[in-house]
């Protein structure tokens, strides 16, 4: 069985938590699935869960290579500098990323609300990117992001390989 989840903000990915915040349990009903890979909790979009574990196993295998795909919203108006810097890799703390792909993107017209909001500053403005890897670490968008001087304020996950995001709608699931 594979399950996509549009994980909403602020919940866990897992199925208890012994401080009584939202997890995975709090949207899937089925049993015995488990999470193919992590999207922290302040990350929002698709999680794909499993009963399969050779299918989880490729799914999150880095040796696998299956591209992932954020839809990222960062502080200040990206430049095409941070772009291709994104591009080339990044170097982090735990060592250069991989090279990914970058591009400018637009707030897609088909994005919920988020509760709680996004902080705004009228001073400072956003601008979003759409940003495919080939690596998952921990909180790697992020730190990438910031690593470039645009610090990510909003990370929605549209795609992992050939499964997408697409009609759902935060806490819903589908069965694929």
């Amino acid at each position: 069985m594979l399950i996509a989840l549009n994980k909403p903000y602020g919940v866990l990915c897992q199925f208890t938590d012994a401080e009584g915040r939202p997890t995975l349990a709090d949207f899937v009903r089925q049993k015995g699935v488990y999470a193919a890979g992590r999207l922290d909790r302040d990350s929002e979009g698709l999680l794909l869960l499993t009963d399969d574990g050779r299918l989880a196993h490729r799914l999150t295998d880095p040796r696998h290579k299956e591209s992932k795909t954020y839809l990222v919203q960062v502080e200040g108006e990206l430049d095409d500098s941070a772009l291709q810097s994104l591009r080339g890799g990044v170097l982090l703390k735990d060592g250069p990323t991989l090279t990914a792909q970058a591009e400018h993107a637009s707030e897609p017209v088909w994005l919920w609300p988020r509760d709680p909001p996004v902080r705004f500053r009228q001073a400072i403005p956003t601008s979003w990117l759409r940003l495919t890897l080939r690596e998952g670490r921990n909180r790697q968008v992020r730190r990438m992001t910031a690593a470039v001087g645009f610090p990510t304020l909003r990370l929605i996950r549209e795609r992992i390989g050939d499964y997408t995001l697409e009609g759902l709608l935060p806490g819903m699931t589908r069965i694929l």
